[in-house]
């Protein structure tokens, strides 16, 4: 009898090792990384069928629509009178008696139908950046999800991995226990363990969940809609320096370019509030009609007079000048505030990239070295269960660790990605 436990404990370790060489294989760090298809095609469909998006490119289309319409004259005036007896009807003979066509356009002054054109194509410029931002949000928050996903799923399978091992120990715990080499409390410690990670699996379950049905909100789809199999997840390469990242975002952040752009539009409002003070024009033609005397012809020009300025065209001034400034020291806040929200994700990345290295290259395996050492050593009885059970806990908490920080590596770089529009990720 204590011959075939032996053999059992035999075989049983040694399936135990090859488990845990199964898991350190799957931390393979050093390996190239792939590009992620899968994700580069939800970013697609997100771009194509998010709604967000898709009303952010209407309303570029509709500033865009008004910049012609901004450097166009006001609609034309034309009036039709008759002038004659009660009754309206022509006077033969009366020279104040006649059919009257008039046709009257206003001109403002030089210059101001350019500036409103002007502005109007800063505004559009504008909405693009703004479009450009929301675009940014909507991959940004589905490239975070889509990690969360992967993170839950990577999460599963190393505690999937950890419960059939701790099932293990409790079978090789009865064997013992069943020829008197063991104790009935090891048996009970496994199955305690294995609930506990069952508890865990429930909730990666939930969180599995969760993120796949933001995915599927974010492409404007059913919550429910499967997404197929995930790729392995893998330490991005990331050589960008902070000066290239603050470069970058000074050129293409949205948040800069629309306080740019603002900032044109004010300071041509300025302008164009500053033209309010020259008088704007009228020409009116006119056709006249009458019976039996010849066709007369009329020119008229008219000019309105800002002549109450201190009460409407300067307060105007005033305001818009106002706007200019409040304006500018938002740019100067946006830009103050920038180099911040780089440099504190950038040193993440380097604290994250450290972390990843020191737990595939020293932590992991050696958790890994101390597992199956003690596994050798509970075989032949020289290591109690408790520090087995300990051991697995150490690999189990640690592997774990160890895509919890790649994952928060690739969301740091995904929030790069959002402040400067490099593309940094898989």
């Amino acid at each position: 009898m204590r011959q075939q436990l032996q053999k059992h404990l035999s075989g049983s370790g040694n399936w135990l090792c090859r488990c845990l060489f199964s898991a350190v294989a799957l931390l393979a760090l050093n390996a190239g990384v792939a590009r992620c298809e899968d994700l580069d095609e939800l970013v697609q469909q997100a771009l194509e069928r998010n709604p967000a998006v898709l009303a952010a490119r209407r309303a570029v289309d509709a500033r865009k629509s008004l910049i012609a319409a901004a450097r166009t004259l006001p609609d034309p005036s034309v009036s039709f009178e008759t002038m004659g007896n009660p009754y309206l009807t022509l006077q033969r003979g009366d020279p104040s008696s006649a059919r009257v066509l008039r046709f009257s356009q206003e001109i403002p002054f030089p210059g101001k139908l350019s500036l409103q054109g002007q502005i109007a194509s800063a505004e559009a410029d504008a909405e693009a950046w703004k479009y450009e931002q929301v675009r940014r949000e909507v991959v940004t928050e589905l490239k975070m999800s889509y990690y969360d996903l992967l993170l839950a799923q990577k999460l599963t399978d190393v505690v999937e991995k950890s419960k059939t091992l701790l099932q293990q120990f409790a079978e090789i715990s009865e064997a013992r226990y069943r020829v008197g080499q063991g104790a009935q409390q090891d048996i009970l410690k496994a199955q305690v363990e294995v609930s506990r990670l069952l508890d865990r699996l429930a909730t990666l379950r939930r969180e599995r969940d969760t993120a796949q049905a933001r995915i599927n909100a974010l492409l404007y789809r059913p919550p429910d809609t499967p997404l197929g199999p995930m790729p392995q997840m893998s330490k991005p390469k990331f050589d960008r320096t902070l000066d290239e990242l603050y470069d970058k975002a000074l050129a293409s952040n949205p948040g800069v370019r629309i306080n740019r752009k603002e900032i044109d539009r004010d300071e041509l409002a300025v302008s164009l509030a500053k033209k309010s003070f020259y008088p704007d024009f009228e020409a009116e033609f006119s056709y006249f009609n009458r019976p039996d005397m010849p066709e007369m012809y009329g020119l008229m020009f008219k000019a309105k007079l800002p002549l109450y300025f201190w009460r409407k065209q300067r307060p105007e001034l005033e305001s818009a000048t106002a706007t200019l400034l409040a304006q500018r020291r938002q740019y100067d806040d946006t830009l103050s505030t920038l180099y911040f929200r780089l440099k504190d994700p950038y040193l993440k990345i380097s604290t994250d990239g450290n972390l990843l290295d020191l737990y595939g290259k020293a932590i992991v395996p050696q958790a890994t070295l101390a597992l199956e050492s003690s596994i050798s050593s509970y075989r032949v009885g020289a290591v109690d269960f408790l520090s087995l059970l300990s051991n697995q806990a150490t690999v189990l908490e640690y592997e774990m660790k160890y895509y919890e920080v790649l994952t928060d590596y690739c969301k740091t770089l995904v929030t790069l990605e959002s402040l400067t529009g490099e593309v940094l990720t898989p």
